[in-house]
């Protein structure tokens, strides 16, 4: 299996919303967004996967000796021998890769975050950085772009909190914040034990209005000269927000059940952004 086939077999083997959206791309960004991806996938596999933290933690080690390794110019994991080829046509930096790296540390040494500056720090490593080098690899020309892309990387991240809190429960995570549960009078027993209440919808309420609020901002931030080129990250977005639309009506079930769309919902409503620019 070559390095190109082994990032796309990972990338069409998680499911994700993302894969959709690279399907619009031309070939060469195409190749590059999902070679990226894949080394988030693996790096984050070890975070979620591996239940021995000491051996996770030795991987994820080996991971940041494997950027240096790379950016040295001997990658030696597929992922990195599929990436490294368009670091410097798309600007992508060992830092960006050392960042994800950090993210899923921190998913091994904390389980709680007191309040929303430091949750919005976990999501910076993990999902605003992934933003960043998103857009550059989409074919940003505008600087204001990386700001649109790091806000919009953060709402997905809040998203897939409110969809797995019933998922991160089993695994003893808790990555609503801890102030946030003080303030509607949810314990984090309830959330372990997934345990409904209104207490816990309102909780839920509170943490969709944010998810909606960097929405909204991060679409305010996109100049219209980088529209076209940012599909890709305008369709992951209609995708991630008609998910949180669907949980909201749903009325945050989210403590027994993984919500999700269909494939084929999915590409429509990438299609839908691609074809008719509609969000």
């Amino acid at each position: 299996m070559t390095p190109d086939q082994y990032v796309q077999q990972k990338a069409a083997a998680s499911g994700s919303s993302f894969y959709y959206a690279f399907l619009f791309l031309p070939k060469e960004r195409r190749s590059a967004i999902t070679a990226f991806y894949a080394f988030c996938r693996e790096v984050d596999d070890v975070a979620d996967e591996i239940d021995d933290p000491n051996v996770a933690r030795t991987k994820l080690a080996w991971w940041q000796q494997e950027v240096i390794r790379a950016f040295d110019g001997q990658p030696s994991h597929p992922v990195m021998q599929a990436l490294m080829p368009y670091q410097e046509t798309y600007k992508i930096q060992s830092d960006h890769l050392m960042a994800v790296i950090e993210g899923c540390q921190m998913d091994l040494m904390q389980d709680r975050y007191p309040d929303i500056s430091g949750l919005l720090q976990y999501c910076h490593l993990v999902a605003g950085v992934v933003g960043e080098v998103a857009a550059s690899i989409f074919g940003q020309t505008e600087d204001q772009t990386t700001q649109y892309a790091h806000k919009l990387g953060l709402a997905f991240q809040l998203t897939n909190i409110i969809r797995d809190v019933g998922e991160d429960a089993m695994r003893g995570r808790i990555y609503l914040p801890v102030s946030d549960l003080l303030q509607h009078g949810v314990t984090e027993q309830e959330i372990l034990q997934r345990q409904y209440s209104d207490r816990f919808t309102a909780l839920m309420k509170f943490q969709a209005a944010r998810a909606h609020q960097l929405y909204d901002e991060a679409f305010s931030l996109l100049p219209a000269k980088d529209w076209r080129s940012q599909k890709p990250g305008l369709m992951m977005a209609s995708i991630y927000r008609t998910l949180l639309r669907e949980i909201e009506r749903d009325d945050f079930q989210v403590l027994h059940q993984h919500v999700s769309l269909t494939p084929l919902r999915k590409f429509w409503l990438a299609w839908k952004v691609q074809a008719l620019n509609q969000l």
